[in-house]
């Protein structure tokens, strides 16, 4: 398919209006955040009505696209959380309905999700292995970067009815599933959490642990003032030395491991951070969400996990889609567990229950896992 090129506004309102004349719209980004704070976007591939549009995102606002977004038309996104992301960003705006294949591949038991892979089981289209180190913010952009980025939407449509077809009644788990990722929130970081990506945070105690949300909030901060991205603000060696023997002025700091050369205003200010690190109350510190499973006894999550994975097995679902160690452990204890809710509950959820209460038992029958009654009657 043939791709047009959008680098100004009233091409764009085009586009944009045609696109709401389908009932579906294909969708990709291309950005950069290697350097930045920010993911910056670079290009938006858009595909409806039988067109195709390249959108130069750096010579037009595309903050119009929210129109689309906000329609009732299905967007088809694949791999869609680092888009949504970038799309709320830049048009304030996601999807308000959302197809996802690879979600959806899950739910017909392909574990090799990636587009190219869903291509070519569906559709039996090999897609040219494009050059993952473009640089999206070049101009022109080479005739190979347009033609890869035009093939990651060109085949969407397709590969939406192809898999539709193939989940059957199953497109309504799928589709709970999308909507659940769709709802994921994406709002800023929160500074005060930041310590968290740091290695071995869950040792430190005391002061180290203050100092350490402190330290690590201000980088965050700071990065996203200027852009960049934190470790060029702040490398975790120096942040973490701070951390360890936290400086009590300028020449300490200077000796700390990994710091380089600061100028007199950043030192002022992270000389400030660790102080505020170090009067930091008890009841201020941000402690990551422990996982409430409960003291669930080993066998028993065990036995519930068979029951998961000869489910998956049978449904021809990729077990990990169905459920994970967490779900299987926070149900044993009694817990909130996602087994709880929708698909996965009349699944596997509801058996798991009787199972746990004494009301179903796990046997082997016909060389193979199954869920039988108290009064041993096939289940």
């Amino acid at each position: 398919m043939a791709f047009e090129w959008i680098d100004d506004a009233e091409a764009l309102d085009a586009a944009i209006a045609a696109a709401l004349e389908d009932d579906r719209y294909a969708l990709d980004t291309e950005f950069h955040r290697e350097r930045t704070y920010h993911p910056h976007l670079a290009l938006v591939q858009l595909a409806a009505a039988g067109r195709l549009w390249l959108i130069d995102a750096l010579a037009v606002d595309v903050a119009p696209l929210k129109q689309l977004l906000l329609s009732d038309g299905l967007a088809l996104v694949h791999a869609c959380s680092q888009d949504l992301e970038i799309l709320e960003l830049a048009t304030g705006a996601i999807p308000k309905r959302l197809f996802d294949p690879q979600v959806a591949a899950g739910f017909v038991g392909q574990r090799q999700a990636s587009l190219g892979h869903l291509l070519e089981a569906h559709l039996s289209v090999h897609l040219k292995k494009g050059d993952q180190l473009t640089d999206w913010t070049r101009r022109p952009l080479p005739d190979s970067a347009l033609a890869y980025a035009a093939s990651d939407v060109e085949h969407l449509h397709a590969l939406h009815d192809a898999l539709v077809a193939k989940l059957g009644a199953r497109l309504t788990w799928a589709e709970e599933e999308i909507e659940r990722v769709r709802q994921v929130p994406r709002g800023p970081r929160d500074p005060e959490t930041a310590w968290w990506k740091l290695k071995g945070h869950g040792k430190l105690r005391g002061e180290r642990r203050k100092v350490a949300q402190a330290v690590a909030a201000w980088r965050e901060r700071r990065a996203a003032k200027l852009d960049r991205p934190v470790k060029r603000v702040l490398g975790d060696l120096a942040l973490l030395s701070i951390v360890n023997r936290p400086p009590r002025d300028a020449r300490q700091l200077r000796k700390a491991r990994g710091i380089g050369r600061l100028d007199g205003g950043t030192e002022r200010a992270l000389l400030a951070a660790i102080e505020r690190g170090r009067n930091m109350a008890d009841d201020e510190v941000v402690m990551p969400a422990r996982e409430d499973t409960g003291n669930a006894p080993g066998a028993a999550v065990a036995l519930c996990q068979a029951w998961v994975a000869a489910v998956a097995d049978r449904e021809k679902i990729d077990p990990s889609v169905l459920a994970n160690r967490k779900d299987v452990a926070a149900l044993v204890a009694g817990k909130k567990s996602r087994l709880d809710d929708g698909w996965r509950r009349e699944l596997v959820g509801q058996d798991l229950r009787a199972l746990l209460a004494g009301q179903r038992a796990i046997t082997w029958i016909g060389g193979k896992v199954a869920l039988v009654d108290a009064r041993g009657s096939g289940a």
